[in-house]
């Protein structure tokens, strides 16, 4: 259904850590997907596509939006949020969208150190409401 979603699982999957596994938090009628991953844990071929940069110190943020009243039907929104590690460090994360056919989804990178722990906060506005997605993340560089 996502490619590119599917495509990062596959990766994360791959390679031995379940810490990669998509993660869902569902706002009224919202579900939201989101997965961080080092960049390096997608192909050439995929970062070029999207023209993303593999480094063993970026990660990926990817998100999608579903309407659950729409048979979780793919939704529009803007996207804007920080990362900040436990030493306060704060990053913003600039997000582009990307559309599949009917699949939509938000893509931002970020700089992580080896073990680092990040606490990301997105605003998630689409035309009926905003919603805070926060989640925590441990970056490993391989």
């Amino acid at each position: 259904m996502f490619k590119f979603i599917l495509k990062c699982l596959a990766f994360s999957f791959l390679l031995h850590s379940s810490a990669y596994a998509e993660q869902k938090k569902d706002f009224d009628d919202l579900s939201v997907h989101y997965i961080a991953l080092p960049t390096q844990f997608l192909s050439p071929e995929v970062a070029h596509q999207y023209d993303i940069k593999r480094s063993k110190y970026s990660g990926l943020i990817n998100i999608s939006v579903l309407d659950n009243t729409q048979q979780n039907k793919a939704q529009h929104a803007t996207l804007s949020g920080t990362g900040r590690n436990l030493m306060g460090q704060v990053s913003q994360l600039n997000f582009t969208e990307v559309r599949e056919g009917e699949a939509i989804y938000y893509l931002a990178t970020y700089p992580f150190l080896n073990e680092e722990i990040v606490n990301f906060k997105i605003k998630i506005k689409t035309e009926k409401k905003i919603n805070i997605l926060k989640f925590q993340h441990k970056f490993y560089v391989n």
